[in-house]
């Protein structure tokens, strides 16, 4: 099988069951972005962090593959003639937000409270985590902005929004692991 294919080179691409959209079309973006952030989590798990950290980002690098999945596919084409997923995936939702939340709360707890926001930066580590947030974030909105047209899977935006959060916190948590500064935004009056 060759990697390319010429039936995109006129600006369309096929969705998860055939249909033909514009490279352009807000599904596409969606999961364009999950990829770029997918990308970014693996610029993260090269850094210097404990295996364990690696270990969870792998997990939601795969889930990341789910995300994407889901957002290829329209909602027409997600079940078969026989009444089956075309996805074939067990549920996704639920437990995976859960596993991210238990994760976000464990960091959480070994942090100093949060007294202002923080300027992104501090270590090359930390400033990956920085970007992949707010990758993720962009993703989250043109998730939800692809809801307002055609539906998306809602568990795909609540995770997206979570993992934002977990980003977050594997900054902080790096930066205090680092002792990197953490420069408080404080606001002139």
């Amino acid at each position: 099988m060759k990697i390319y294919t010429k039936t995109g080179d006129k600006g369309e691409t096929s969705l998860f069951g055939g249909k033909r959209v514009s490279k352009s079309h807000i599904r596409i973006d969606a999961y364009g972005t999950v990829d770029e952030l997918n990308s970014y989590l693996g610029l993260i798990r090269d850094q210097d962090i404990n295996q364990q950290h690696k270990d969870f980002i792998i997990k939601i690098q795969n889930e990341l593959f789910v995300i994407g999945a889901f957002l290829a596919t329209p909602q027409e084409s997600e079940t078969l003639k026989n009444g089956k997923s075309r996805l074939g995936f067990a549920a996704f939702g639920d437990q995976e937000i859960q596993e991210l939340e238990k994760q976000i709360d464990l960091l959480d707890n070994t942090l100093p409270q949060m007294t202002h926001f923080v300027l992104p930066g501090g270590h090359i580590s930390v400033s990956h985590c920085h970007v992949a947030r707010t990758i993720c974030r962009r993703a989250e909105r043109i998730s939800v902005l692809l809801n307002e047209h055609e539906p998306v899977n809602t568990a795909v935006i609540s995770y997206l929004n979570r993992l934002s959060d977990y980003l977050f916190v594997l900054a902080r948590m790096l930066s205090n692991q680092l002792q990197a500064d953490e420069i408080k935004w404080i606001p002139n009056k």
